[in-house]
This record gives C-alpha cells, structure tokens and sequence, in this order.
C-alpha cells in the first residue's frame, strides 16, 4: 500500500488514491494513519475515491477521523498530485470537493504554484451554521472562555470564526482556539482564525483547525480571514496572508475568493506488513 506525502507552507497532508491503496477508511483507521507517533503522521488526508483517471474528486478527512468540506492547502496539494501520477495534463482543471467545485490553475510546468478559485464566501448565518435568527455575522459580539470577542463568521465551503486582536501568537491561539472550536454556538463545530492588521494589504493570522488543532498555515484560513477584514472595511481586495508556515496571496472580486500559493512535494510511504494488519483490526 502506498500513499505521498505533500505540505503547504507547512500544512502536511498524506494522499491516498485507491488504484494503490485498497483499504477501506474509517475514522480509526484514520485517526491511526494521522498520528505522529504511533503511524505516519499528518494534518489530514486528501483520498481519490475513484479509480478512474479523470474523476478528480476528493475526500478530505482531518486527522480525528472528521471529513471536512474543503481545504485551500488540501486541493492545491491534491491537484499537484494529479500533476504527479499523470491524471491531469490540462493547465487548468476542476476538483469537486463536499464544499462546492474547486478550480485550479497551474502556475508553472511542475505545478509547484497554482492559483485557486475557491467560490464564493458569506456572512450569512445558515449557510456558515451559527445559531440563532438569520443574519451577516459581521463584527458580531460573542463569549469564549468567558471573555468576549468580536468576531466575523464566513463560509468558503467550510466554517470559520474570525476574531481581529492587537497581538497573535500560537499559546493565544492553542488557549482560545479550542473553546471556539466547540462552542454550542456552531452546531458542526468551527474553524478559527485569529488576525492581526499589518496595513490596507497585509494580514497576520494564526489558526486553530477543527478536528486538527493549532495549524502553521491553511488555505481556506486565508481566504476567510482576508474576507472577514475585507468586510470589515480594514483591508483592499488584495491581501498578503502571514501564517508561520509562510504566505498566501488572496483576492477578492465581490464574493468570489482567489487564492495563490505553493505546493511541496515530500516523498511517498509504504507501508510495511505489521502496520496494515494494525489497520485492518480497526
């Protein structure tokens, strides 16, 4: 069984394609696979579920064994890796995720850079979910740990809760991060951002994914926190997104979220004997 490994700016995912890993996944199986000590050790997985050459649709699962709706470092990876096995010759292509359709665009022949239609991004309350009458949840009041924030929710295809602070850091975000993550307030639980203004173009942020935890760096981290200080009136509609793992370059025409980013291929895993059999008794 074999499966390859990728990162952007940091974000690791490993990615399985059924025409050489015939296994069946389930959350344990997963959440194994994922672990840093006891398997191979990554942010999530990107899975072709299909066999066929031209069905480029993925599955992306956090490493808790939650599938999530998309992933801006997941589908670059996962479009580098059709570049890779051969699947996709076109400069462009289309990738359905369980958010919406995702365009790329290769950027350069080796498809180390591409840049991303990601769809379009809302406020709204029930398309994000956020609990309560329906609204734009834009620099609305909310409690965390019993301290209060003003925060803008977006939906890029996946849940975010975007809070705006003088100073970031990643014990702020690790401390926060979880007690957002888990509120009653978001019935599928929320991606968090927390953002830091530079100028009218640029943005510092540090993550804290659902199902994953404290991340260096995310795509759709980008995109909606850029959106959230778009709406917010502080940024242009061009952003430079600064996460630990490095920088995304957002842009904004009305609703509709392009993002432009790096891809690094790692290497490819294959799994031994003794940790198959693991696999198969969960």
């Amino acid at each position: 069984m074999e499966l390859f490994r990728y990162h952007g700016l940091g974000n690791d995912y490993l990615v399985l394609d059924q025409n050489y890993f015939d296994l069946e996944l389930n959350p344990e199986r997963i959440k194994l696979i994922c672990d840093r000590n006891f398997g191979v050790g990554s942010d999530g997985i990107l899975y072709k579920s299909s066999k066929e050459k031209n069905d480029y649709c993925v599955k992306i699962f956090n490493p808790d064994g939650g599938e999530a709706e998309k992933s801006g470092n997941g589908v670059r990876i996962f479009a580098k890796y059709l570049m890779d096995a051969g699947y996709a010759t076109n400069e462009e292509i289309l990738i359905p995720t369980l958010g919406g359709d995702v365009v790329v665009t290769y950027l350069n022949p080796k498809g180390t850079l591409m840049k991303v239609y990601m769809g379009e991004a809302t406020c709204s309350s029930d398309k994000i979910p956020v609990i309560g009458e329906k609204r734009e949840v834009v620099h609305e009041k909310m409690e965390f740990q019993g301290k209060e924030y003003f925060t803008t929710c977006v939906s890029v295809g996946n849940p975010h809760c975007v809070i705006f602070c003088d100073e970031i850091s990643k014990a702020f975000a690790c401390e926060v991060g979880p007690y957002v993550e888990n509120s009653p307030l978001f019935p599928h639980r929320i991606n968090t951002q927390f953002v830091k203004l530079i100028d009218k173009n640029n943005i510092q942020i540090e993550i804290y994914e659902r199902g994953a935890g404290y991340t260096m760096a995310s795509g759709s981290s980008s995109c909606a926190a850029a959106y959230a200080a778009y709406r917010n009136g502080m940024v242009d509609n061009d952003i430079t997104v600064s996460m630990p793992g490095g920088k995304l370059q957002i842009q904004i025409e009305e609703n509709n979220i392009f993002m432009t980013g790096p891809v690094c291929s790692v290497g490819k895993v294959i799994f031994d004997n003794e940790f198959v059999e693991q696999l198969k008794e969960l």
